[in-house]
């Protein structure tokens, strides 16, 4: 027997899952998204496995309301896009359907097997690195291509039970977070698990079981390999989730965080304790209070916060070089951001509002010139956010605070009538010019 056919072999030996009945779980139809129960449910009319999976099961178990539903079926995508009008499929690395109710996404996809099994070429690896993952498999196949324990619990809408191959229930109890297979080859698979796993520890206070925690810092460097488009997605999956702070302090335990911002790492290393970390402790709390009070957090704005210490370095050495505030923090701007996006590749749109709060920091010093221009500037509120958190954090900046708040109570009105008065000279005086050009 040759060692691909002991392999397949292998691979192909059940698992007897842990059955959870109805009567056993806290799971009910009145949780799950009426979108996702019409998938299933049409899914199984047609005569095909479907079950929920993933992160909305682990999230109602937790008591948590889901915000995403994945469904998990033996169709094929193209036997899915045929039951389904509103389905789009998507994906190169892992084939998926997206069936769309108005704003809500459905996410499915059709059982996975390891590619060793396979006797076509739809799946591919390199170096161990999973590149492309269309193999198609069973339940019993599928649950061991999945991540953690934890998300490898499927809820069946034939009989409305749990099935649990992998112990996820037991860890759910423990509060333990366990990888699903040996940790260093998993990490290898995909080196954005170990993100994944910071994520998870910081969202729901899990401990890490050992196994998944040693091999992090060992494979830490394989983030390198991972395509900066692909971390900018990951990056705001682990700051914009309410625990940014307690991410922020686990990415740093475990070596991950200067993968992300290598600038920043810089800085707070250099300086073990004092500003850069006050600074950046108060930015992610504060943002973690917007997410849980529901306000919004603009990329933009994280990004000018979490990159504020080495930007506040580099203005400092070119103010030395005779450039004005301005023009010292525009350079300095253009300097650190290209250096972050070899890093995480950050759309323009939010790159240019870090610069522009960057700016109006030195803006705001003018506190003499224009007050009501700088009070109209579309990006005032997020520069005087980032002021407040700047005095907050122990820069000398207490009489600037209280200016520009004493400022938006009372000159924003008087402002905008000097805003349009101005307009309606410049049109006049353009109304003259006009005129007189029509006469010569």
């Amino acid at each position: 027997m040759t060692e691909l056919e002991e392999n397949k072999k292998i691979s192909r030996l059940k698992v007897a899952p842990k059955i959870i009945s109805r009567s056993d779980h806290i799971i009910s139809r009145m949780q799950i998204s009426d979108s996702a129960l019409k998938v299933l449910y049409r899914l199984k009319n047609a005569k095909y496995k479907a079950y929920l999976v993933g992160g909305a099961v682990r999230d109602i178990l937790l008591g948590i309301k889901p915000k995403d539903f994945d469904v998990v079926t033996d169709a094929e995508p193209e036997q899915i896009r045929e039951l389904f009008r509103n389905c789009r499929l998507i994906g190169r690395r892992f084939r998926l359907a997206h069936i769309q109710f108005g704003k809500e996404i459905i996410e499915v996809s059709t059982f996975r097997a390891s590619h060793h099994i396979s006797d076509s070429n739809e799946g591919h690896e390199r170096e161990g690195r999973i590149i492309r993952d269309n193999v198609y498999g069973d339940i019993d196949d599928d649950v061991w291509r999945r991540d953690f324990t934890i998300n490898a619990l499927f809820y069946n809408i034939n009989d409305f039970s749990v099935v649990d191959y992998v112990g996820g229930i037991e860890d759910l109890e423990l509060g333990q977070l366990r990888l699903i297979g040996d940790p260093k080859k998993r990490y290898v698979e995909d080196p954005v698990r170990m993100l994944r796993a910071i994520r998870f520890i910081s969202k729901f206070d899990l401990n890490v079981h050992p196994l998944t925690e040693n091999p992090i810092i060992q494979f830490s460097y394989l983030l390198e390999t991972i395509p900066t488009a692909r971390l900018y997605e990951e990056m705001l999956k682990l700051f914009l989730n309410g625990f940014a702070f307690k991410t922020y302090i686990s990415l740093r335990k475990y070596d991950l965080f200067i993968y992300l911002f290598p600038q920043t790492e810089q800085v707070l290393t250099q300086n073990k304790k004092g500003y850069p970390h006050e600074f950046i402790k108060n930015a992610l709390k504060n943002t973690d209070q917007r997410v849980k009070h529901g306000k919004s957090v603009n990329p933009g704005f994280l990004l000018a916060t979490i990159l504020w210490a080495p930007m506040r370095i580099m203005i400092e050495e070119y103010s030395s070089n005779v450039h004005s505030d301005i023009e010292a923090t525009k350079l300095a701007g253009d300097a650190i951001i290209s250096k972050q996006i070899s890093s995480i590749s950050i759309p323009r749109r939010f790159t240019h509002m870090a610069r522009d709060i960057w700016t109006l920091q030195a803006r705001l010093k003018q506190t003499k010139r224009k007050s009501y221009r700088v009070l109209m500037h579309p990006r005032f509120r997020a520069a005087y956010d980032l002021l407040l958190l700047r005095a907050q954090s122990g820069e000398p900046l207490n009489d600037l605070v209280e200016y520009w708040t004493k400022e938006q109570l009372q000159e924003p009105q008087i402002g905008k009538s000097k805003i349009k008065t101005r307009q309606k000279r410049n049109n006049s005086n353009r109304n003259t010019k006009n005129s007189k050009k029509k006469d010569l």
